[in-house]
């Protein structure tokens, strides 16, 4: 009789091992099942079967261990059971009704067809609502630290509960000023401090568990994934992102960013941080100066980061010394201290500001600062906002696209539908109530007609965030979290000049023409003036679109 365990298994407990032990020893026939019922089962257990989920994720809040370390951890449990026992990887399918009858399947195909698990010959252990979906199909359910019965009580915390508590005690316990990865305890080299800190809750882990979380650093590592604001829990920066069409984006300019960026790339150790799917690094280190660097990927987004992996495994890269990291550039260092002869970035510091907010955009700068050698250089491409952007500015907008007569969100197939439906104008009211209201902003804007024509008064680089976001309707939910303008070019090289960076005088700001002629031009017209109540069109002073861009070169 085969026992399945399903579950993440990022943590064992003592009373797991309890009560898998008595099973084993007692057999199955007195054991109650989820319902308070004996199984009546003479068949003793033959082995156990743990369904690792979510195999393919880690280093994420949900899912910090690798499928490696847990299967490391299993097996290390398992000895004591005095029972052959398997570790068979689930890949994660999001949430579905099927995922027990997949779960199943999968385990029959990693066994090359040689365990076939069937209501006739199997046990499932579960004591989260997971369960449902094995009654549905027949199985019989143990209930492990769930009371059996209708109400929802437990004998012990299931194994998530106690790692949440853990990292809340040590969080707790670094802000009162305990160090315990200092103070170790000669007996068994664990955090002294931290052993005694939590006091029982330490004794409910299983050693094996003890002995990989401690070996590996996984603690440490945990506090940081927890710690961290910017990440969500299945390690994405955002959870309303389309990353097809993002992915297509950021492959469509690879060679802009590539030619922009490659006569400033010093070889040696060469890191792309956020490098999506790998396209600057493909096409970096294809060149012949570059055949004896070294170059190192770096990305937080789970589905960007298995992209990256694929295309090594598929022998895109010319280089071999090409690897990928999947690791936060905002909590800590990604390289050693001075290690890196380039660092590049493309369109990510403005998503630190917009994410995580300026307290992690410094602690961004000041990383890249420790990481360089010195001669080393960060190549920071990103948006930029304009310069004295807090002017207020006069501007008119189309309004004769419109197609919507007055309809609303509701009456359309899908929110981009009803977006591409409005005029200039109309999108902009949209974008008012809609642009970081999540964060508190707010958009402020006046009427004024001057000779009979609407002009819309606001902050220069209000406006800039707008016309800069206008048109992306099929991602228009992400981008409204997304700050453009927050620093000027000035701004941003007195803020890196301050860490102890020079700032190259090959450094640029500029403005991208195309959006200027293919998204600006006779949508939006911008104008000064020398009064603050302008009544004719003589009093309006034709404004030039502001720069968009920047190609930023911090030298140490």
């Amino acid at each position: 009789m085969y026992l399945l365990f399903p579950g993440r298994h990022h943590l064992l407990t003592r009373y797991q091992k309890e009560y898998l032990l008595k099973l084993v020893k007692h057999g199955l026939s007195e054991t109650l099942d989820v319902f308070g019922n004996p199984l009546a089962i003479s068949k003793p257990p033959t082995a156990i079967i743990f369904a690792v989920t979510s195999a393919n994720h880690n280093n994420t809040r949900r899912n910090p261990l690798s499928l490696y370390q847990r299967a490391m951890m299993i097996q290390d449990f398992s000895r004591e059971l005095e029972l052959p026992s398997y570790v068979v990887p689930i890949d994660d399918i999001g949430q579905s009704p099927n995922f027990a009858s997949y779960t199943l399947k999968k385990i029959e195909v990693e066994t090359e067809l040689k365990v076939s698990l069937t209501t006739e010959n199997t046990i499932v252990l579960c004591s989260t609502p997971v369960a449902n979906l094995y009654l549905k199909l027949g199985f019989k359910i143990l209930p492990v630290e769930k009371v059996p019965g209708n109400k929802l009580e437990f004998f012990a915390k299931l194994p998530w509960e106690e790692l949440e508590e853990i990292v809340l005690k040590r969080k707790h316990s670094k802000q009162n000023g305990n160090d315990f990865e200092k103070t170790k305890n000669p007996k068994n080299d664990l955090p002294k401090s931290f052993e005694e800190f939590l006091s029982e809750d330490w004794k409910q882990l299983d050693p094996a568990s003890i002995r990989l979380w401690k070996d590996y650093g996984l603690f440490e590592k945990v506090d940081m994934l927890f710690a961290d604001t910017l990440i969500g829990d299945d390690g994405d920066l955002t959870e309303s992102r389309d990353y097809n069409t993002y992915v297509r984006e950021m492959d469509e300019i690879a060679e802009l960013k590539f030619h922009e960026t490659k006569p400033f790339v010093k070889p040696g150790r060469i890191g792309d941080i956020g490098c999506a799917v790998g396209s600057w690094i493909k096409l970096v280190c294809s060149d012949q100066n570059y055949l004896e660097s070294d170059f190192y990927g770096v990305e937080i987004a789970r589905h960007l980061f298995q992209i990256c992996e694929q295309r090594k495994e598929n022998g895109e890269f010319i280089n071999p010394n090409v690897f990928f990291l999947r690791k936060n550039a905002v909590s800590g260092l990604v390289f050693p201290k001075l290690s890196m002869n380039t660092i590049h970035t493309s369109s990510l510091t403005h998503e630190i500001e917009s994410y995580g907010g300026r307290d992690q955009l410094i602690s961004f700068l000041q990383n890249r600062f420790e990481e360089l050698v010195l001669g080393g250089v960060w190549i920071n491409r990103d948006v930029v906002g304009p310069e004295e952007g807090e002017n207020e500015v006069w501007v008119w907008m189309e309004e004769d696209s419109s197609t919507n007569f007055s309809r609303s969100p509701e009456e359309f197939p899908n929110f981009k539908e009803y977006l591409d439906s409005l005029s200039t104008k109309e999108r902009f009211f949209q974008f008012q109530r809609d642009f970081r209201k999540e964060e508190g902003y707010v958009l402020r804007a006046s009427l004024f007609y001057v000779d009979g024509i609407e002009y819309h008064r606001m902050k220069l680089k209000d406006i800039c965030e707008y016309i800069s976001k206008k048109d992306y309707t099929d991602n228009w939910e992400s981008e409204m979290h997304e700050s453009f303008c927050f620093w000027s070019f000035n701004d941003w090289k007195k803020n890196l000049e301050s860490i102890g960076f020079r700032i190259s005088p090959k450094s640029s700001e500029y403005r991208n023409e195309w959006l200027v002629k293919n998204r600006y031009e006779g949508k939006v017209k911008l104008f000064t003036s020398n009064s603050d109540n302008p009544v004719k069109k003589e009093d309006l002073i034709p404004l030039d679109f502001p720069v968009t861009h920047m190609l930023l070169l911090a030298e140490k």
